[in-house]
């Protein structure tokens, strides 16, 4: 592995786990969790959940598993430039969305309507309650023990938590392990979200241009995008569609790749920069895209919303499995009994708290793939 700078996350220096766990003498804690988070459940369930276009619809759409992947591999590709810690930065992008119910937003927007007498719902909240709680494999206790830096990078990918009160499950846990809620996390952790953000907007171009939502006219209004795919059809003119989106987007991700590292470390140049606190101690993020380039991911994240996100095909089949996930959720609230054994035992664990019940309804929910939900809504709702 490249030698890691002096501002790069040291695993020597590791907060370690609420669970003190003997060190492993072939593996440093952060590969430790990025083995862990690899042979979990939720992580393999990632592979039939919905990022945008329902799993079923095509084979060729992303899932939150691919995403995931994708993620991983250039967060991992970054720390690598940046002199940063591979390891870490890696663990939190195969971390970040464990936490994601089906059906993408639209499942999280209705276990948000269902969930908000009882303290609410929001996916990175989830998470870190799969990483710390739901998962259920070691002898000695629930979740995955991972490290402080990897649950620090998930509970704090999008900078310091300010609103208060916290979500449920950070507020339970921050109390027993403090994750310093109020500053910046590690440079890996801001690599991990900007990586999230990079493989997001081009994976939804290639996928709205496959499906036939978004045509390559469209994304020429975005200066970026307009030179980009120009270029490319000035190179290869001759080129058929297909090999164009990809060649355009692989470009594209590209620039945007070189723009963050680039910029980034005259950030940290120009704030002198030594030692893996002074991050969490600085005002402000220091993994960062130039000016230009943060318009265009701003214009694009716009673009997407209005072109695609809110489509009508879209829009309505995410308000179907909506509808879905809320018949689920009231059946069983009146049905507990017909939950499997093991979710109705945990349900009734605390007799008639009504905040308990919902929690124990939410994690089960929220765990499911599309697949599995649609079944469960055939067999439980439409079969009645």
């Amino acid at each position: 592995m490249i030698r890691c700078l002096s501002y790069a996350s040291d695993p020597q220096q590791s907060r370690g786990r609420l669970y003190p766990h003997s060190p492993d003498k072939n593996r440093t804690p952060w590969q430790r969790d990025k083995d862990r988070i690899i042979h979990c459940t939720a992580f393999r369930r990632l592979e039939s959940k919905t990022q945008v276009f329902i799993v079923t619809e095509n084979d060729h759409y992303r899932t939150r598993l691919t995403h995931t992947l994708e993620v991983s591999q250039m967060a991992r590709s970054i720390a690598r430039r940046l002199g940063l810690h591979e390891d870490l930065a890696e663990a939190i992008a195969l971390a970040h969305d464990l936490g994601h119910p089906p059906f993408g937003h639209a499942g999280e927007q209705a276990l948000e309507g269902l969930m908000t007498p009882y303290g609410g719902f929001d996916h990175n909240d989830q998470t870190l309650h799969v990483l710390t709680a739901t998962e259920r494999r070691y002898a000695s206790y629930d979740g995955l023990n991972m490290t402080w830096e990897t649950l620090e990078g998930v509970a704090k990918h999008n900078g310091p938590v300010t609103t208060k009160p916290y979500p449920y499950h950070l507020a339970r846990y921050n109390a027993q392990h403090d994750l310093r809620l109020d500053c910046f996390a590690s440079l890996e952790a801001q690599v991990a979200a900007l990586a999230d953000d990079i493989a997001y907007h081009n994976h939804d171009i290639d996928d709205g241009l496959r499906s036939g939502l978004l045509s390559i006219e469209d994304l020429m209004t975005i200066p970026l995008l307009h030179e980009v795919f120009t270029e490319t059809q000035r190179t290869y003119p001759h080129v058929d569609s297909q090999r164009l989106r990809h060649e355009s987007i692989s470009h594209l991700i590209t620039r945007m790749i070189d723009d963050l590292v680039e910029h980034s470390s005259k950030t940290l140049a120009n704030a002198h920069i030594t030692h893996a606190e002074q991050v969490r101690a600085h005002h402000a993020p220091l993994i960062t895209f130039s000016k230009p380039m943060a318009d265009v991911m701003g214009a694009l994240r716009q673009f997407l919303q209005e072109k695609m996100y809110r489509h009508q095909d879209v829009r309505a089949i995410m308000e179907a499995s909506q509808q879905k996930l809320r018949a689920l959720f009231h059946h069983w609230w009146h049905h507990p009994h017909q939950l499997p054994a093991s979710w109705y035992e945990r349900s009734q664990e605390q007799g008639d708290d009504e905040s308990h019940k919902a929690r124990i309804l939410c994690d089960y929910l929220a765990g499911m793939t599309d697949r599995y939900a649609e079944k469960c809504y055939q067999k439980q709702i439409i079969r009645l």
